[in-house]
Formats: C-alpha cells, sequence, structure tokens
C-alpha cells in the first residue's frame, strides 16, 4: 500500500511540474482573464511547493493531495481559456 502512494505521488508530482511549465497565460495584459490566469497559476504553483514539503515531512497523503488540487487549477484555467495550451494527455481540452 505504501509503494503504491508514493508511486502516485511520484507520478501527479511529475504531471503537475510539466503541466506547470506548459500553462501559458494567453489573455492580453490587463485584462480580467489575465487577473483570473495569473490568480489560478498562482494556486497551482503554491499546491506544487505545498506538495514539495509535505514529501520532505513524509506526509505523502497530503502530498497527492496538493498534487491533485495544484493540477485541477490548471485544468480549469485550460478549460476557461486562460491558459494556452495544446496537450490533450495532461489538461482536459
Amino acid at each position: 500500500m505504501a509503494a503504491e502512494l508514493a508511486e502516485k505521488v511520484e507520478r501527479y508530482e511529475r504531471l503537475l511540474r510539466q503541466a506547470l511549465e506548459k500553462a501559458v497565460i494567453s489573455p492580453i495584459e490587463g485584462s480580467h482573464m489575465k487577473c483570473v490566469g495569473e490568480d489560478f497559476r498562482e494556486m497551482a504553483e503554491s499546491y506544487y511547493k505545498d506538495g514539495m514539503y509535505f514529501i520532505e515531512s513524509d506526509d505523502l497523503v497530503n502530498a497527492l493531495v496538493c498534487f491533485s488540487y495544484g493540477h485541477a487549477w490548471l485544468d480549469a484555467g485550460a478549460k476557461l481559456g486562460v491558459f494556452d495550451v495544446d496537450d490533450d494527455v495532461l489538461f482536459t481540452i
């Protein structure tokens, strides 16, 4: 069971890291949607950092939760159109 959890945490960390690399904020500068994209990205980055903290603290359950939530923010942003993405494996587009 612990090995399965560790594998899942590793996979979700990698997916969120890759999604953060690919999620480019697309709305025009100064627009409300640009602010939304920045907020969504900041939430995803914060969850990623929290997940890494939980890994270091050997709290894999909360690390997995953080990586999942972080990816959800990026996926929601992609669906909303605030991120310019073309990867249908990392994002629901």
